[in-house]
């Protein structure tokens, strides 16, 4: 059974930096892309940031771009979403997603963490 457990989430300041990461276990983690995306307060699930198995491919949403950076180490299972100049409209639940291929397009995410909230002051 896969499972995806999420950390790193919490409290900070604007302008702040948070690193999540995202621990998985239950099938080949080097064979997945790999995925992050959020839900903010009264909002929907959005992207917010993709890797390719090997790492060599990332994508990312505009609202992100130049200051988020995913990564991750096939070695530990464990995908990463460094997170810099923190805005308060980045407010939100944020969830690892493992892709049902190698990469993020044509492929479906397939599982799901149950999410790590993070939260910034302005």
């Amino acid at each position: 059974q896969v499972q995806l457990v999420e950390s790193g989430g919490g409290l900070v300041q604007a302008g702040g930096s948070l690193r999540l990461s995202c621990a998985a276990s239950g099938r080949t983690f080097s064979s997945h892309a790999m995925g992050w995306f959020r839900q903010g307060p009264g909002k929907e699930r959005e992207f917010v940031a993709a890797v390719s198995w090997s790492g060599q491919y990332t994508r990312y949403a505009d609202s992100v771009k130049e200051r988020f950076t995913i990564s991750r180490d096939n070695a530990k299972n464990t995908v990463y979403l460094q997170m810099t100049s923190l805005k308060p409209e980045d407010t939100a639940r944020y969830y690892c997603a493992s892709y049902s291929g190698p990469y993020f397009d044509g492929y479906e995410c397939d599982y799901w963490g149950q999410g790590t909230q993070v939260t910034i002051s302005s």
